[in-house]
């Protein structure tokens, strides 16, 4: 994947960031992880309703994590971390990580050989804290795509969140300017036997 997909904001990370302004209230002293962070929307938005935020990208993506810290200074927000963190790898920053309330991942599951490196990432967070959570979302780009086989793999279950449901249907938010349609989609993951928080 080129590193600079990790520089646009892309739907998906508006749409999760409306999700989060929705549930501003509940935000204050959570404490929360960006996975796939990029230009860090999502979390940004977190931090400022006054959730304890950590960012993250990929390791292998330095440009990505340069992104990362430069949305924060932009944001006046230059005490949020930022981690190195590649899906499916256990790394020494993974293994040390603060426990956490909420995970937010906006389009990460973008293409399918991912697909079971994020989830086992998020099962691995999830089960160091199981009434944690994983908000995502993600834009439908095939109707073969699906993640329901890795969800029961990995004993996780999930919610269909309606974008109507928090004023994301609307066209400014959920959509592009650039070519092709976009449905986007959002969902609660947390672990099978947890009823979340």
């Amino acid at each position: 994947l080129d590193w600079q997909y990790g520089t646009y904001v892309w739907p998906c990370a508006v749409v999760l960031a409306q999700y989060l302004w929705m549930h501003r209230r509940s935000l204050p002293g959570k404490r929360v992880l960006e996975v796939g962070a990029g230009v860090s929307l999502p979390g940004l938005v977190a931090a400022k309703c006054g959730a304890e935020v950590v960012l993250s990208d990929s390791e292998e993506l330095p440009r990505c994590l340069q992104s990362c810290r430069r949305s924060c200074r932009a944001n006046r927000l230059p005490h949020v971390p930022v981690l190195g963190l590649t899906w499916g790898r256990v790394s020494p920053e993974l293994l040390v990580l603060s426990p956490v309330d909420i995970i937010l991942g906006s389009d990460v599951f973008f293409d399918p050989k991912d697909f079971e490196d994020i989830l086992t990432t998020v099962y691995f967070l999830l089960e160091k804290n199981p009434h944690a959570q994983f908000w995502t979302t993600y834009q439908v780009r095939s109707a073969d795509w699906s993640i329901e086989a890795l969800l029961c793999k990995w004993k996780l279950k999930s919610i269909l969140v309606p974008l109507h449901s928090f004023g994301a249907d609307q066209e400014h938010l959920a959509g592009s300017s650039l070519p092709g349609r976009y449905t986007i989609e959002m969902m609660i993951i947390s672990l099978a036997e947890s009823d979340g928080t």
